[in-house]
């Protein structure tokens, strides 16, 4: 019987032996070495490495409980996380790593090794910028998400993959950390800058209106099952180089609004724009590459989901004049308000950002954690209101003036 046959959380030594005996990416007696890269609270993630001639792997396994807490886990998760990939890739592939292997009883997932790309997250905050992510970011989107709708997909298709990636343990904890508990801090979980109470008790807690319209998109994420999201798409999931972008982990993967993955991705990218002109006002030239990137995400994501629709759809009714427009808008609207509610819960709840904790000066992170949460106030209250690229851009300038 194979050592693998019955689920055990694996060590560097034990995923060698893996690689080989189970993968067959390495001879049984070749000499490598394997490294633990993750640093998540819910998986471990190792590369495994030829000494002979540089070949590698990435094996990424779901542990049974989380970290942090030893709460328990579904690691079903894991499955919908293979699957997903695989499904993206065939609809993006160039913005996906190959996968290789996936083990339901090890509950491990093994892929291309993309070293070759960066965490987009941390090259931003170092002031690194690529010409081509508006383009690369908004093709993936476009690519990704509009072919799994039942605009494109046979209906009974769409439904059974609705069921098969119901993942509800980590829509959960998007419920709770995004969308509820940085307006109603019922789990006493937020982690308010000192300073800030006040400020954050005023907009946020105290704020009605808002609550009305986070309540609205907190209802669209629950029940509107209208494409397969990655889930979790912030700069982090995604790598980038010279060449091009690569996008990981889609662990919380499901059927929800668009929206949600291209608002998570202009949210993300507003704490990047933020960091440089409060931490580095004098790069201007960086400040002004992240405010074109961001409007060229929001823009070119637009005009992209139009020219796939014109593509892909075919059902006469979803044809009539004026449903292409208004079906849009609504994607839009929503990746706008939820662009908000990221930025919002990045900043007050307790799963941050570095381009916030890195500022230690209160002088700075309080002015840059107030702007950041007007910008969320007014992606969401005014997400309806036709916004586009240039204006959320304009308003953000609006805020730091």
């Amino acid at each position: 019987m194979s050592a693998f046959s019955e689920f055990f959380l694996m060590k560097p030594d034990d995923v060698k032996r893996y690689a080989a005996e189970v993968l067959h990416r390495f001879d049984p007696d070749e000499e490598t070495t394997c490294t633990e890269i993750g640093d998540g609270n819910i998986n471990y993630v190792f590369r495994v490495r030829s000494l002979r001639d540089g070949r590698s792997v990435i094996v990424k396994q779901a542990d049974k409980r989380l970290r942090s807490s030893g709460r328990p886990l579904d690691i079903y998760r894991s499955r919908i996380e293979a699957q997903a990939l695989q499904l993206e890739s065939r609809l993006a592939p160039d913005y996906i790593p190959e996968v290789y292997h996936y083990d339901e009883t090890m509950a491990a997932l093994s892929m291309e090794d993309i070293s070759a790309y960066r965490n987009l997250r941390k090259e931003l905050l170092a002031g690194r910028i690529y010409g081509h992510l508006a383009e690369n970011i908004s093709t993936f989107l476009a690519q990704s998400l509009l072919p799994t709708t039942d605009l494109v997909l046979d209906r009974r298709e769409k439904k059974r993959r609705v069921q098969f990636f119901t993942n509800p343990e980590l829509c959960d904890i998007t419920e709770d950390l995004v969308l509820t508990e940085p307006y109603w801090n019922y789990k006493g979980r937020n982690i308010v800058t000192p300073g800030n109470e006040d400020f954050v008790r005023t907009f946020l807690y105290e704020n009605d209106a808002l609550h009305r319209e986070v309540g609205r998109l907190r209802n669209g994420f629950m029940n509107n099952a209208q494409a397969l999201l990655h889930g979790d798409l912030h700069t982090g999931s995604i790598f980038a180089n010279e060449q091009g972008v690569k996008v990981i982990d889609p662990e919380f993967a499901f059927y929800g609004p668009m929206g949600y993955d291209i608002g998570n991705v202009i949210g993300n990218l507003f704490f990047s724009w933020a960091n440089r002109c409060f931490t580095a006002p004098q790069d201007t030239a960086a400040a002004r590459a992240l405010e074109d990137t961001i409007r060229g995400v929001c823009d070119l994501t637009a005009e992209k989901l139009t020219a796939r629709y014109d593509e892909l759809v075919t059902f006469p009714l979803y044809r009539a004049e004026g449903f292409c427009r208004a079906y849009l808008d609504g994607v839009m609207a929503d990746s706008y308000g939820y662009a908000g509610t990221e930025i919002i819960r990045r900043v007050v709840g307790d799963s941050k950002v570095m381009e916030v904790t890195s500022v230690t000066d209160p002088d700075i992170r309080i002015p840059m954690e107030r702007a950041l949460i007007k910008m969320g106030i007014f992606l969401i209250r005014e997400r309806e209101s036709g916004l586009n690229g240039s204006a959320v851009t304009r308003a953000f300038r609006g805020i730091l003036a």
